[in-house]
């Protein structure tokens, strides 16, 4: 397949220029068997950079380039590229069987699974291949191919240098990562728009970590399908993005369907997006969204990679996730720039901000590379943890009866190492704890059964509390939070018995 279009060709910045020759050099000196991994933010130019190093190695060595994506948007994108610039590419598709005069092209542009198809019929499909560029090198589907072709050398290119696939880390197969300009940096340097962050507490309570380390769709539907979810997506909206155009991120498409629905409703220019629509459909809806000023899109996995609209405005994560590769690559779909286009904000409804840090803080991606386990653990909670990260979302009938504003504004953990910071217990913090639940009832309460009922709605609200306690002191067997629990309710219906129930 041939990709002969009229394309206008991305010329290198400094920085670019300074990183081809600095791989290249990289790639001469190690010679074979010498495999290379390079980082770079999202919208620092990874195509037009690996487009000119395999123009450059093509004309060094004589040698033949094979560029390995997983996705055809990506495919495209790259033979565009490589053509403005002068080198005779070929992309490989499913309707690629065999290639009759293979000197006809110097590059040959491959979807992973199809070429690993035409490689265990045969493996001699694509000759003369010494540099192998693997695109978004994280994903661990790329490692197939790498036996057929152990005399070549690999360049890996990714924004994150981290696997998807925990067990089999990046530094397996690659023996030396070089880091590229920082995202800071090249917000600095005019490169990237800066983010605007806005961040709104969410219950993550009821989500599910799944098999791959990530939280489950069905979790994360039931989470953010429901109605005050929703409202809270809404309000975020308005308060921040009203009439900007906005791209909201969900984990499942029962989600999205449900956010496309509250926002028409609403009376706003909305559509939705998802793997299952047709090629046609989905060019029709992004040619919508780029083409309408204040458009709303709301979408599923399907825009993360190979997606590229500097009119973005606003990006919101009405998700959760504890890929950090998936948050860089969602956050990254808002900082193209543009001449009248500095800044983007971005609305992050999944506290991801709190779990990985704000987009532009630097991160030590050689540490990333070489303990990828460390460096994970130390920015991810575990299942357990869920409760211990969040703020408690108290229903809104409860807030009609109570004062939540006064719960609010106790927090545990800060209360607990107030306390030790005191030379106090830090049993100390689970005595105040009760003794601001016990005046909220108190001051709500008709009597000593009305004050009975508060408690019981307040159940939840305790336990959330009991469990930041626990997590505090590393101690979190089920025996003893079930004891702790007991204690704590059975001293609070006491001190409610003591002052309610001649009332």
């Amino acid at each position: 397949m041939m990709l002969e279009t009229e394309y206008e060709v991305k010329q290198l910045y400094p920085f670019q220029k300074s990183t081809v020759d600095t791989i290249l050099s990289e790639l001469e000196k190690n010679g074979k068997n010498f495999n290379l991994l390079f980082q770079l933010p999202t919208g620092g130019g990874k195509t037009v950079i690996f487009s000119e190093i395999a123009k450059s190695f093509i004309e060094k060595t004589g040698e033949k380039v094979l560029i390995l994506t997983h996705r055809i948007e990506l495919s495209v994108q790259t033979s565009k590229q490589l053509h403005g610039i002068e080198v005779n590419n070929m992309i490989v598709n499913s309707e690629v069987k065999s290639i009759k005069n293979q000197d006809d092209y110097t590059c040959y542009i491959a979807m992973v699974e199809t070429l690993n198809n035409r490689l265990q019929e045969n493996e001699n499909f694509l000759e003369g291949i010494g540099l192998v560029i693997v695109d978004e090198a994280h994903y661990n589907s790329f490692r197939k191919i790498f036996q057929f072709y152990n005399e070549a050398n690999i360049l890996g290119v990714t924004a994150t240098p981290l696997s998807s696939n925990r067990a089999l880390p990046l530094n397996d197969n690659y023996n030396k990562l070089i880091v590229g300009e920082s995202i800071m940096s090249l917000i600095e340097k005019g490169y990237l728009s800066d983010a605007e962050t806005f961040t709104y507490d969410v219950n993550l309570h009821g989500l599910k970590i799944g098999s791959n380390g990530d939280f489950t769709v069905n979790s994360s539907d039931s989470v953010y399908g429901n109605y005050f979810m929703q409202e809270k997506l809404l309000f975020a909206y308005e308060e921040v993005a009203i009439g900007e155009k906005t791209l909201i991120f969900n984990s499942g498409i029962e989600t999205s369907l449900r956010v496309e629905e509250t926002f028409k409703k609403r009376g706003y220019k909305i559509k939705h997006l998802d793997s299952t629509y047709s090629d046609k459909d989905r060019k029709d809806i992004l040619e919508w969204f780029k083409t309408t000023q204040d458009a709303i899109l709301t979408s599923v996995g399907i825009l993360t990679t190979g997606f590229d609209e500097p009119t973005v405005q606003t990006i919101i994560l009405n998700r959760a996730t504890r890929s950090l590769t998936l948050y860089h690559q969602m956050i990254g779909r808002g900082s193209r720039k543009l001449p009248n286009k500095s800044s983007f904000k971005l609305i992050d409804l999944g506290n991801n901000v709190r779990r990985f840090g704000y987009w532009q803080d630097y991160l030590n991606w050689q540490d990333a590379f070489r303990f990828p386990d460390r460096f994970l653990e130390s920015r991810l909670s575990e299942l357990d943890d869920l409760e211990f990260e969040v703020e408690f979302e108290f229903p809104r009938a409860l807030k009609d009866r109570i004062n939540t504003a006064q719960l609010e504004t106790f927090n545990l953990k800060e209360v607990y190492y107030e306390c030790l910071d005191a030379g106090k217990k830090g049993k100390d913090a689970v005595d105040l704890s009760l003794q601001s639940h016990f005046e909220v009832i108190r001051e709500s309460a008709s009597d000593y059964f009305d004050g009975l009922e508060l408690l019981e709605a307040l159940q939840e609200h305790i336990e959330h509390r009991l469990k930041q306690y626990t997590k505090c002191i590393s101690k979190s067997t089920p025996n003893y939070f079930k004891y702790i629990m007991e204690t704590y309710n059975r001293q609070l219906r006491s001190k409610l018995r003591e002052v309610l129930e001649d009332e």
